[in-house]
């Protein structure tokens, strides 16, 4: 049996993995995805780690798994406790060294974005969630979703916290062929020049474990 930590995103709701979660528990599996304390404005990446390890407790053969803004919080958890493999869906994958305040621009994120509007025939007129991150999720798992999120604060950002050095460990990198908000050519080459791996790509958004469970969770299996 395996253990899966599953690190949410921005909001910090562990509901965001449900429907992966279900697919793992049919084989046996079991996933602890715990709440993290996005609403805290003073809560960083040690923060999170704090209580992603509080949740985990003493579970063994545990593959860590981090989204969007999950990335540096997985990885700090890869680094510091022993895991089988880190996975990143749609991550924020960090570079030593790098501030997750500071990834943004570090990781040319911006010029990705902006390229990848331009594709898309729009102006860019700010942030559009749904846009963005709800193109691909079905209506009625957005709305429940909306349920569960907290407003995320800055914590993560201004901290002062960063990588100290890159887990040793497996890593696989999953990414959404239709993400809108890392596009797909972006986050294959950080994968590439940060993680140091080849990534799996599935269709789906930014959002991936809501919009295509099915073969996100084919995808962590297969990574196993």
């Amino acid at each position: 049996m395996t253990t899966w930590l599953m690190i949410p995103g921005a909001g910090g709701a562990g509901w965001y993995w449900h429907l992966v979660a279900e697919r793992l528990h049919a084989r046996g599996d079991e996933v602890v995805a715990p709440d993290l304390p996005a609403d805290d404005p003073a809560a960083g990446v040690p923060r999170y780690v704090e209580v992603a390890l509080a949740a985990l407790g003493d579970r063994r053969d545990v593959v860590v798994v981090g989204q969007s803004l999950g990335g540096p919080t997985a990885t700090e958890i890869a680094r510091t406790r022993p895991v089988r493999r880190l996975v990143l869906t749609n991550a924020m994958i960090p570079a030593v060294g790098e501030n997750p305040g500071d990834w943004w621009t570090a990781s040319g994120h911006e010029e990705a974005k902006e390229a990848a509007i331009r594709a898309a025939g729009r102006e860019d007129a700010g942030f559009d969630e749904a846009w963005e991150f709800l193109h691909d999720v079905p209506a009625d798992v957005a709305a429940a979703g909306a349920e569960h999120q907290r407003e995320q604060t800055d914590g993560p950002f201004r901290d002062g916290w960063s990588l100290p050095a890159w887990p040793d460990v497996p890593v696989t990198v999953v990414v959404g062929r239709d993400d809108r908000f890392f596009p797909a050519d972006f986050q294959v080459r950080l994968a590439r020049e940060r993680a140091g791996v080849e990534p799996v790509v599935i269709p789906g958004g930014h959002l991936l474990a809501l919009a295509n469970p099915d073969g996100l969770a084919e995808a962590l299996i297969n990574a196993l």
